[in-house]
Order: structure tokens, then sequence, then C-alpha cells
């Protein structure tokens, strides 16, 4: 498990709406932002979390792309502390880490008391 996914808890984060990150908070979520900012990695997250887990046999095929480039992808959400990974014979079985999402989805929360804006 990576330094990154070791780390992410869900209480340790303000909102970006109510106080400026800190700098050692920003070098801790960068990693996860920047995995999420391939639209790729993005469309494998999004597959990945619309279900409790899902193989890699299941995920290849719905890209044009080789498989050692679809596990590259997967690797880098892996080491961002996104998803973990189970294999399972010849396959791999990936799953959300519900932690990692809650910390982003903490700092991406508007508080009530933010006026709406366009």
């Amino acid at each position: 498990m990576s330094k990154q996914a070791e780390r992410a808890d869900p209480g340790c984060c303000a909102p970006l709406a109510v106080r400026p990150m800190a700098v050692e908070q920003a070098a801790e979520v960068a990693p996860m932002f920047k995995a999420l900012g391939d639209p790729v990695r993005l469309r494998l997250m999004s597959m990945i979390a619309s279900v409790p887990e899902m193989c890699v046999c299941d995920l290849t095929p719905a890209f044009e792309l080789s498989g050692p480039t679809i596990s590259h992808h997967l690797r880098v959400l892996r080491e961002a502390g996104l998803v973990d990974s189970e294999r399972r014979g010849t396959w791999v079985w990936y799953r959300v880490r519900p932690a990692a999402f809650r910390q982003l989805g903490a700092l991406l929360a508007l508080p009530a008391s933010v006026p709406a804006g366009t």
C-alpha cells in the first residue's frame, strides 16, 4: 500500500473553501487529483466505483488501448491511493478506497455559508 493510501483520513481536511491548505496537505492529496486528471483514469475510476469490485478483464475491453496501457493507468490509480487490487488466479480485481474518496469529497465540499455563484 502506498504512503498516500496509508495517510488518507477523511477527517483530516477542511474544505478548500474554508481555509487555505497546508503545504503538507497539498502534497498529500495532489497525487490523487493528478491521477484523476487523465480522461482514461477518470473513466476507469468511474467504472470501478460503480460496482463493489471489478475485474481487469472487464475493464480492458471498454477501451481502445492495449492491456499494458490499461495496467499502467490502474497502477497510477493504485499508487495514488484511490483503488485497492487483489489478484485472484490470473485476474486482478479492483475496488475503490472509500477513505480516499471521502477525503477528496471533504476537500471539495462547500459550507452552507458560501454563497452560490455562477
